[in-house]
């Protein structure tokens, strides 16, 4: 019975997800037919453990635990400790999934990790490289492949007067942007995403971030800008705003290199959406 209940729980649970919306918080949603089909077949298994439950419940007790156990009592003992366990472990993320509130990424993971470009992360393991400032999806593609997607997509990008950057766009563009600089300076762009107060900036200048998955939340890396205004500002981390501007270049620093800055002509403060993550479109 207790098979039937652990199963019935996690179809419940993909179920749950699906019809919240909250499985787009865990992976990128043109895998989700995967997770949706495990809706079926999960609790396809928890009826078949509901009908074998009742079958042998019809059955000499003896029997059943020679069939199932197929050891004596004495072994049975020194076992039941390994089952417990293995059902605990088993129902923990059932009842975190079911009753735990679900938490999304901000700066309080950009401080802890930190980010950085990907040419200066010597880590080669595509798993590992969580914290990266632009995009660098390479390691997903064959190479001459990969080199034809970001020429086309700079080409996409890179010829309208102006580039504001949404759900659909946000990240394929940004990974345009950071490989042919020059081919959107001074271009008009548009962006949202939470503020971020990097190391060395100045009082005027801070970073628009949003988290992107390109499979699931295990892979999920902070991209986003640099913006600078006009004056001062006083925007506290987290705060979502949309800004725009003229796309340029300076030195940052920490990094020891040049990226991308918005030098910001509007922008205000929007509400944290719904769905805070941006995914990676194929």
């Amino acid at each position: 019975m207790i098979r039937f209940l652990i199963l019935f729980g996690f179809a419940y649970l993909f179920l749950h997800l699906h019809l919240t919306g909250d499985i787009s918080k865990y992976i990128n949603m043109r895998y989700g037919y995967l997770s949706f089909s495990m809706i079926f077949i999960i609790g396809f298994m928890a009826v078949y453990q509901l009908v074998k439950w009742n079958v042998e419940g019809n059955k000499n007790h003896a029997d059943v635990e020679k069939k199932i156990f197929g050891h004596d009592h004495s072994h049975e003992n020194n076992t039941w400790w390994k089952k417990g366990l293995t059902y605990a472990l088993v129902i923990f993320p059932l009842i975190t999934g079911l009753f735990l509130p679900i938490a999304t990424l901000d700066s309080t993971i950009v401080r802890a990790k930190g980010f950085h470009f990907a040419e200066i992360d010597n880590d080669k393991d595509q798993y590992a490289n969580h914290q990266i400032l632009k995009p660098d999806t390479s390691q997903y593609y064959e190479s001459s492949t990969y080199k034809k997607m970001l020429k086309s997509d700079m080409e996409k990008y890179s010829k309208p007067d102006s580039l504001y950057l949404d759900d659909d766009n946000y990240l394929r563009a940004l990974e345009a942007v950071y490989n042919y600089p020059g081919n959107f300076s001074n271009k008009k762009i548009s962006i949202m995403g939470f503020v971020y107060h990097g190391d060395s900036l100045e009082k005027n200048q801070l970073f628009l971030f949003r988290f992107g998955i390109i499979h699931c939340i295990a892979d999920a890396g902070v991209f986003g800008l640099m913006v600078q205004f006009p004056h001062s500002v006083d925007y506290k981390d987290d705060t979502w705003m949309r800004a725009e501007g003229t796309l340029t270049e300076t030195y940052y620093q920490p990094f020891k290199q040049t990226i991308p800055v918005i030098k910001v002509s509007k922008w205000k403060q929007v509400e944290k959406p719904k769905s805070p993550y941006a995914y990676r479109k194929y």
